[in-house]
């Protein structure tokens, strides 16, 4: 993406549907910068008090504000959500118009592909045959799409991506380089002092508006489907195992696994290194915190921590506990010995 024209800060608070204070509305903005980093020309947001001393120094142009916070040193536009205001400021900079570049001739399609309208396919693509393309698809240069895939209309994938056989990817996806969607699931079965593989047969069903990572491997279903729902988000670095469900707008950080048939509700919110064993459940808003180990169902609403998984405040609660847990080892000893000691003076009590 590069920088697209400047834009007024009238304009820029229309765009955002937020209350421009003052007469500012002529003020030409150019840019979009942290509070720190900012220069004239740029806008900047504030998004959590903790940063109000650098809005006493910034020497932005503007900022967005949240409604509640008043401020009087630089024009400023108020809105509900001053990070999400951000990420569309970076939008009205940064988008630039889609140009479509057609099929190169570099690229190797099989029989009974369908190509849809203003694709660009980059050379070193591979894609097999009778797979489906949607319409303004992006494909990067060393992706291959697997027989019988699918990819929906307004979908972008970077380099290196693989798609195996009979994946259905939805519209307005996003898979980023090194992700590979329909590896083999990982299942086998142990004869004969030996493990033998299961036949991974299924496939991968991605909605429409999903994020993949950089390297997160989503594997194909033993028999029938592996699912990602609408809206879910996924970081780099997350393994999802064969025939798991993920539910709608769920957001997974780097470093997450979650192993086969385990069944997530909608808006989950999973922490880095978290991970799910299998054929669990998990409800709807669930949060597990960083490095957590899930071994059991989950109900709706919870937010739990620690290997195995307890309830968020169980596990504070435990946490302040084990810090002090030398010292109460130590206190525990001596009470045994004490303990030992006036047993062992009333026996001899008792033997005379």
């Amino acid at each position: 993406m590069k920088q697209r024209a400047e834009i007024t800060l009238h304009e820029i608070a229309g765009r955002l549907e937020g209350e421009l204070t003052g007469d500012h509305g002529d003020i030409v903005i150019s840019n979009v910068a942290s509070l720190k980093d900012a220069s004239a020309g740029d806008i900047s947001f504030l998004a959590h008090r903790r940063h109000l001393k650098d809005l006493q120094v910034t020497n932005a142009s503007a900022v967005v504000l949240p409604k509640e916070i008043s401020f009087d040193g630089l024009p400023a536009i108020k809105v509900e959500s001053p990070y999400y205001a951000f990420s569309q400021l970076l939008h009205m900079f940064y988008d630039v118009p889609y140009s479509p570049k057609g099929v190169d001739k570099g690229a190797v399609l099989g029989k009974e592909v369908h190509i849809g309208r203003d694709v660009t396919i980059y050379p070193f693509v591979y894609i097999e045959d009778r797979v489906s393309i949607g319409d303004n698809v992006i494909i990067y240069p060393w992706t291959f799409i697997g027989e019988g895939s699918s990819v929906g209309d307004d979908s972008l994938i970077y380099p290196n991506v693989t798609i195996r056989e009979r994946c259905c990817i939805g519209r307005h996806v996003i898979i980023h380089s090194g992700a590979v969607i329909g590896s083999d699931g990982f299942g086998f079965v142990p004869y004969k002092g030996s493990h033998h593989k299961v036949p991974q047969v299924g496939g991968v069903i991605i909605e429409d508006d999903v994020e993949i990572g950089a390297n997160t491997t989503i594997d194909r279903g033993t028999l029938g489907n592996t699912v990602i729902r609408r809206g879910t988000k996924i970081d780099n670095l997350v393994q999802i195992a064969h025939n798991v469900t993920v539910g709608e707008d769920c957001i997974f950080a780097a470093q997450v696994g979650i192993a086969g048939s385990t069944e997530i509700g909608n808006h989950v919110t999973m922490a880095g290194q978290a991970g799910v064993t299998g054929h669990v459940h998990i409800g709807d808003k669930v949060t597990v915190a960083g490095q957590t180990g899930v071994t059991k169902d989950v109900k709706d609403g919870q937010t739990v921590s620690g290997m195995p998984a307890i309830p968020h405040r169980e596990w504070l609660r435990a946490m302040a506990i084990f810090e002090d847990l030398p010292e109460l080892k130590r206190k525990i000893s001596e009470l045994e010995d004490k303990i030992s000691e006036i047993e062992s003076k009333s026996r001899n009590q008792n033997a005379k």
